[in-house]
């Protein structure tokens, strides 16, 4: 398993602007397992590069609670089956052509639990658009999004801490420290586990200094 690149903030910038240097419309992944710090990230990108950043989070694209009942996988709700990714590959196409001036992708409500359709624009006119998600280098369906990309980032910040961060964060959301442990050893630690599996495909895999 190769050793992440111990990388800072600027250095992850410097990295970026290489990527749009030539102006022409690029896609860049974050990925990493729950609680990794990739919706951190690409926000702390978002805000230093400005009108040059559109966002595109993987999560608007979480099945609607219904239709996870229905299914039956509201019990695992976050694993690869409970989000629509042919939706996801659909809108990261639409994006890499940007025949529009402005498209728009659905956001993830967190209080809600579920998502807001065309809440994000994407304008034609940023050159960097940054997508954060688990899954972008798992096989199957999901290789159709990972075809949109130019480059994937995969955060691998050290175990302990991304954990509890990871509990601390389903307590934030409502669950008690009981049930927010329980619900990282019985969905979140599967899910990082096909997470990690993944991780030799990503172009850069880095343990941010923040």
């Amino acid at each position: 398993m190769t050793d992440p690149a111990r990388l800072t903030l600027p250095d992850l910038l410097t990295r970026a602007r290489q990527l749009i240097a030539s102006g022409e419309r690029r896609l860049l992944g974050l990925t990493g397992s729950p609680g990794a710090g990739k919706s951190t990230l690409a926000a702390m990108l978002a805000a230093q590069l400005g009108d040059q950043v559109a966002l595109v989070p993987m999560d608007g694209f979480h099945l609607a609670n219904e239709e996870l009942r229905r299914l039956g996988r509201a019990p695992r709700k976050g694993a690869p089956d409970t989000f629509d990714v042919g939706g996801y590959a659909a809108l990261l196409t639409r994006v890499r052509r940007q025949d529009e001036e402005v498209v728009y992708a659905p956001r993830f409500d967190r209080h809600l639990e579920e998502s807001i359709g065309s809440a994000l624009p994407v304008p034609r006119s940023a050159p960097l658009v940054i997508t954060e998600g688990n899954y972008l280098l798992l096989d199957g369906p999901w290789q159709a999004a990972r075809a949109q990309l130019d480059e994937v980032w995969f955060l691998a910040p050290p175990e302990d801490a991304r954990r509890a961060g990871l509990i601390a964060r389903h307590e934030a959301h409502g669950r008690d420290a009981l049930a927010a442990r329980q619900w990282v050893e019985s969905v979140d630690d599967a899910n990082a586990r096909l997470i990690e599996a993944a991780q030799e495909r990503a172009d850069l895999i880095v343990r941010l200094d923040w």
